[in-house]
């Protein structure tokens, strides 16, 4: 018995939303933010430090706890506001807070031993790609072409209007 072929048909590849990349993007490094800082967890003698006060070479006081709140927090309410705020503020606010991020991810790395470079340099660089995505993608904000009788008219409501007539 032969067997006839079926006709091969492509997939469709729909475009996702800027919004949506954004979100998307920001869930996935405070996914990575957050397993890096509980995996850190692992290596000998973070805890015991953790239990006598001190995270990287800090004091575990009030200062340091709205510090640490304060950097996932950032991150974790762009996730919300890359699906709200409007185009430009959105578009301007990713391009800063990705910015700020960068120096803020490399600096995990600060002080620690070449035993763990893989470790954070994995960590590091997938938050950087992420982080660079958002900027892309920000960037990138794809503009729509303004109408020239909307431009031009004094009274946009009249055009509107008249353009649903």
């Amino acid at each position: 018995m032969m067997r006839t072929r079926q006709p091969t048909t492509t997939l469709e590849d729909q475009r996702i939303p800027v919004r949506a990349k954004l979100a998307a993007a920001w869930t996935s490094f405070m996914f990575l933010y957050i397993y890096v800082d509980y995996l850190h967890l692992y290596k000998p003698g973070a805890v015991d430090d953790i239990l006598a006060g001190i995270v990287h070479e800090f004091d575990t006081g009030p200062t340091f706890v709205a510090l640490g709140l304060t950097l996932v927090a950032i991150p974790i309410l762009m996730i919300l506001l890359s699906t709200t705020l409007p185009a430009r503020v959105n578009r301007t606010t990713n391009l800063v807070v990705a910015t700020l991020y960068i120096p803020v991810s490399m600096y995990n790395a600060a002080g620690e031993s070449w035993t763990y470079f893989y470790f954070y340099g994995l960590s590091i660089g997938l938050e950087v790609l992420l982080l660079a995505f958002i900027l892309r993608s920000a960037w990138t904000w794809p503009r729509t072409a303004p109408s020239a009788t909307m431009a031009t008219s004094p009274d946009r409501e009249a055009v509107r209007a008249q353009q649903q007539a």
